[in-house]
């Protein structure tokens, strides 16, 4: 008895904290959300107002139209959806060959490539830039964009390698008994039994380019090709004294990648503990 009491009064003291740690995680957000519903007499007074009375939807209306919003997100969903679509098709691809394929080396330069993991980004940086420039293509969506589609980062092919190595391998034997060449397998059988995994690289990949600021920021001069983390930060700089207009804009650029990750969260639970358990 005495021990399922110290095991409930644990598991009320483990909720307790976890509910705290919750609360200091979202109160920023909710600070930055009601700051958004509020007008610049509200937002700094002492005591704080919690809730905003009376609420100012025109904040956002306010936002919209002095920023280009929509200009950024066609910029963004162009960058985002190439780069979802290009990381799944190639990190795929990548790790249907070192996981379903045999050809000599396959283990070692797999080894080599994971190295790039531990390599900083900041490293390749300047050499990368210096490349894009030579080519011409600064100043274009290309730097932001084609990378995707030339392996699809090395974090993708190692979870798609995980996933498709538990994959059994009969099922490639029968096909190729079958005649089925090596495309035919992972289009026809791998690709349909590694949903759970090819969801989390592509939420994985919408967050990762949603998110994007460095880039952007190195690779594009022209306003009009700018992304709602560029415009964000131009918005800031126009309109740094219009706090309650600087929170309605955040919650504008924050709001799809919020969505994302809130009706993706099971998916990706469910994807990197399957990944998980069959690497």
């Amino acid at each position: 008895m005495r021990t399922g009491k110290k095991i409930k009064i644990s598991k009320i003291f483990l909720y307790v904290f976890l509910a705290a740690g919750a609360l200091a995680c979202l109160f920023p957000f909710y600070w930055m959300l009601r700051s958004s519903f509020m007008d610049m007499g509200q937002i700094f007074v002492m005591p704080p107002i919690m809730i905003p009375d009376p609420f100012v939807a025109t904040n956002y209306k306010d936002a919209l139209e002095v920023m280009p919003y929509f200009k950024y997100l066609t910029n963004t969903l162009i960058i985002v959806l190439s780069n979802v679509g290009g990381s799944v098709l190639s990190a795929s691809l990548c790790a249907f060959s070192f996981s379903r394929m045999r050809w000599p080396g396959r283990d070692k330069i797999f080894m080599a490539i994971l190295t790039a993991l531990m390599m900083p980004a900041i490293v390749t940086m300047i050499p990368t830039f210096v490349m894009w420039s030579k080519i011409g293509l600064t100043n274009t969506l290309v730097p932001l964009t084609l990378p995707a589609w030339l392996g699809g980062g090395v974090y993708n092919i190692f979870l798609f390698r995980q996933f498709f190595m538990g994959i059994p391998r009969e099922l490639d034997e029968a096909a190729l008994v079958d005649g089925a060449s090596f495309f035919t397998i992972y289009s026809k059988i791998i690709l349909p039994l590694s949903k759970s995994v090819i969801v989390v690289v592509a939420i994985f990949s919408f967050l990762n380019s949603w998110n994007d600021f460095m880039g952007p920021l190195i690779y594009l001069n022209d306003e009009s090709k700018y992304t709602l983390s560029l415009g964000l930060q131009l918005f800031q700089g126009n309109y740094s004294a219009q706090w309650h207009l600087l929170m309605a804009a955040a919650i504008l650029v924050l709001l799809p990648a919020i969505l994302v990750f809130f009706f993706g969260q099971k998916h990706i639970m469910e994807g990197i503990a399957t990944t998980g358990i069959k690497g």
